[in-house]
């Protein structure tokens, strides 16, 4: 064998910053192939040109990427503007779910303090919403299926309301008929909001004109559990408001939530009142 040019995977190890035992997971996970191996001793060879996408493997390993993401990128590393568009996406991942974890601390907080925890970081505000026809569908669903569940309803309201006259026109809302936990299970109804007419390919009914108390939250605040301090924040508003509730409380969801950033605002928790 000439590995007169080659590294040996000591010397490539240092110049990457990565350590031997790296360098044999991420050959196992077909990342970073070694150009040579000693197939009687296992001893193993690098190319100098593989410099550069290993040390690119070290820096997004400190990022905490997960090696099925990593090699996503390192394999688009001949379209640099794909590439850049997967770390991106990774990022902005992370970020969500950075803000995510902060906003659980903050529902933790609230909770491990009882009466004296502080709600005062939910504006509570009232608006008149007027009557609404609603193209709806309705489930019992417990928290660990209520994603999906959601996701694939709306699609299937937005394609029952496309070609029917401006489509949806206003935003979406789920309205929680009982609590959804991991023990309960609702039910719970999504209402997308259309003309009224004819030919409609989906069940509906009118959504009488209300009042309602409502708070906005970001879309980090929307992951469950914290999105219940929202919750609580507007019950505790109506019970010191002398205020009655009327109906079942309902999220609405007014912005695009998938393009939305972790800290934009994208949701009204909402409870009609008398």
């Amino acid at each position: 064998m000439d590995t007169s040019d080659l590294l040996t995977i000591g010397v490539f190890a240092r110049l990457t910053w990565l350590s031997p035992r790296a360098l044999r997971l991420y050959e196992q996970q077909g990342l970073l192939a070694p150009a040579l191996v000693d197939e009687r001793t296992g001893y193993r060879w690098y190319r100098p040109s593989q410099l550069d996408a290993a040390r690119l493997v070290a820096r997004l390993r400190r990022l905490d990427m997960p090696l099925a993401r990593i090699a996503a990128i390192v394999a688009a590393l001949d379209e640099p503007a794909e590439a850049v568009a997967l770390l991106d996406t990774y990022w902005s991942d992370e970020e969500y779910r950075v803000a995510a974890r902060r906003e659980l601390v903050s529902h933790l907080r609230i909770r491990l303090l009882g009466e004296e925890g502080d709600l005062s970081m939910y504006d509570i505000q009232v608006r008149d919403v007027p009557e609404q026809l609603v193209l709806t569908e309705q489930r019992h669903v417990k928290v660990q299926d209520l994603k999906d569940w959601i996701d694939d309803c709306i699609g299937r309201l937005l394609k029952a309301a496309t070609g029917h006259g401006d489509g949806m026109v206003g935003p979406c809302f789920i309205i929680y008929h009982g609590a959804v936990n991991e023990e309960s299970d609702g039910p719970v109804e999504i209402c997308l909001p259309v003309e009224p007419g004819a030919g409609l390919a989906a069940a509906t009914r009118i959504e009488p004109a209300h009042r309602e108390a409502y708070t906005r939250i970001t879309k980090a605040q929307v992951a469950f559990p914290q999105i219940l301090s929202a919750y609580d924040a507007v019950q505790s508003w109506t019970e010191r408001e002398g205020v009655a509730p009327l109906g079942s409380p309902r999220e609405v969801y007014f912005a695009d939530f998938g393009a939305a950033g972790p800290n934009d605002p994208c949701c009204d928790i909402a409870q009609p009142i008398e």
